[in-house]
């Protein structure tokens, strides 16, 4: 088998994400490339949750619908997915919530008593049942789990052991040459950018899907070096970094829509004050609480214009880990070049799915512009970019930040020549972020770049688009950043294409509203709001019928 998808799936509280990830590290060590699909309601116990793990010989970024095998924890994962089956599928499930005649049953209930286990431990009993059925090999199976399991290791490996030696072998998975690669969610993948471009605090509000980011980083405070605080709220969140920003402390924080909402505020304020801010804003579906665990990506047009008054900020959307890792450092960088937000627009499928993780290169610390320390500190000083030198609290300059409109020293003022003075200085500032676009890839094109047909993306919506184009041989254009709008790479990627169809998990079309603005007429649009990701294969039928 080649390219083949399993299903792992139960109640809140059976370990069915667990198992997912288990099983992925498996075919990892077998040196197949990997994407796991997570799908989960907002319940801590109950309900329906399930991962599906997608294991190939060639690279991709997406799930499929169709699956190979089920690992069912319960008889409703049975119910609910039996009907994507293959064919020559396999399920395996606990025979004491289900009853069929296919596939392997097993008593896991019994199975975990006779062996004096916890209930939850019949998920490795389970993927020990799997992992016999499709002829991986012992050794393999118990390396994963010592590593991945971090307490009571001996009585999970004394029943994956009773499973694996009751089950029959029914194919064999051969073990591949190739080397494997980390696997990394998008959200761990945004962490690690950053705190390679020189992160140094983060504080945040747990908000899904960007709460993985909070755990993560606090997970491996002592070895990023970063210092990570809970705020009680996201306006809390967003003040506490633009006053440790100010203090000179590299800086982010992430949230999703409800909680971006509080902090745009809180983005005017670092326009004004001139702070350096990244703020990561993870979509889900809304308005307001909307579903929260599942995903979408209506928070476009809102990124782009947050805040109040007349700014720019770089806003960039990555489409997998490896761009998710390079754009948080590039925008961290970015915020202290020019001394304004930034923002990561990314969407629950990119932040919590997991994928292969081989980032081209590795993220640094650029330096930001400081104070000479000759003369009189300004904090505001006029210079023909707009960007002024920095300097920190407990230096010898006496640093002024503020809300209001302001002179070159930071105090407030109302006269209007001074207004339009200090805003010119700003304006040309961003006039320069417009000329650091063009220096950045800031457009990627795949497929087939000489065709005339061509569908646009962005965000998680890549890794579908990209598959579908390369079965019906046609271009995709992806932009990376969308504020300032990378226009000359635009027309560029779209020299020659005369049907264009934008595809978006939104309902209203929000790209194609911005590449109106930008006098770029999309033909067709392929919008889905259901909450669920694209997957290559209903991408593709609806791509035939236009």
């Amino acid at each position: 088998m080649k390219d083949f998808t399993i299903l792992v799936g139960g109640q809140a509280g059976q370990g069915s994400r667990k198992a997912g990830l288990i099983i992925a590290k498996i075919f990892n060590q077998m040196g197949y490339n990997i994407f796991i699909h997570e799908d989960y309601q907002s319940l801590i116990k109950g309900g329906h949750n399930f991962s599906i793990v997608r294991v190939s010989e060639k690279e991709f970024l997406t799930h499929r619908n169709n699956l190979d095998f089920i690992l069912a924890l319960d008889n409703e994962t049975f119910l609910k997915h039996e009907n994507k089956l293959n064919k020559k599928g396999l399920i395996i499930f606990n025979s004491k919530k289900t009853k069929t005649e296919k596939g392997i049953g097993l008593d896991i209930d019994q199975m975990v008593k006779d062996l004096s286990c916890p209930l939850i431990m019949g998920n490795i009993a389970m993927i020990s049942s799997f992992a016999k059925s499709v002829g991986v090999e012992w050794s393999i199976l118990e390396k994963v789990l010592k590593n991945e399991l971090n307490r009571e290791i001996e009585k999970n490996l004394l029943i994956a052991k009773k499973a694996y030696s009751e089950t029959n072998q029914f194919i064999k998975i051969e073990k591949l040459k190739t080397k494997k690669s980390n696997l990394l969610t998008g959200n761990e993948a945004i962490a690690l950018g950053a705190v390679d471009a020189g992160l140094e605090i983060y504080s945040a509000y747990p908000m899904t899907p960007a709460t993985s980011i909070l755990h993560y980083l606090a997970d491996n405070s002592k070895k990023f070096k970063v210092s990570v605080s809970q705020a009680e709220n996201e306006i809390s969140a967003i003040n506490f970094v633009i006053g440790s920003s100010y203090a000179g402390k590299r800086s982010m924080t992430a949230t999703s829509g409800g909680g971006f909402a509080l902090m745009t505020e809180g983005i005017s304020l670092g326009a004004q004050a001139e702070v350096p801010v990244l703020v990561v804003n993870s979509q889900r579906s809304g308005p307001a609480t909307g579903v929260p665990t599942y995903g979408g990506q209506s928070d476009l047009l809102f990124s782009l214009a947050s805040g109040h008054g007349d700014f720019v900020r770089f806003v960039a959307s990555p489409g997998d880990a490896n761009e998710a890792y390079y754009l948080s450092g590039v925008l961290l960088n970015l915020a202290w070049k020019y001394q304004s937000p930034t923002i990561l627009l990314t969407d629950k499928e990119l932040s919590e799915s997991t994928f292969e993780f081989n980032p081209e290169k590795k993220n640094k610390k650029e330096k930001e512009l400081l104070w000479d320390k000759k003369g009189e500190y300004k904090r505001y000083s006029q210079s023909k970019n707009g960007i002024s030198p920095l300097a920190f609290p407990g230096t010898s300059a006496v640093v002024k930040s503020t809300s209001y409109e302001h002179d070159e020293k930071g105090l407030s003022a109302e006269d209007s020549d001074l207004v339009v003075l200090m805003q010119n200085k700003r304006l040309r500032k961003f006039e320069e972020m417009k000329k650091e676009i063009d220096k950045l890839e800031a457009v990627k094109v795949y497929g087939n770049k000489k065709s005339n047909k061509a569908i646009i993306c962005w965000g998680s919506v890549k890794g579908s688009a990209k598959e579908a184009v390369e079965e019906l041989g046609i271009k995709l254009i992806q932009p990376l950043f969308l504020q300032p709008f990378p226009i000359k790479q635009m027309k560029k990627a779209l020299k020659g294409v005369n049907k264009l169809i934008s595809v978006e998990c939104n309902s209203t079309g929000q790209l194609a509203e911005v590449l109106k603005g930008q006098g770029i007429k999309v033909d067709k649009q392929i919008l889905k709001y259901d909450m669920r990701p694209f997957t290559s294969e209903d991408l593709v039928l609806k791509l035939k019928k236009i």
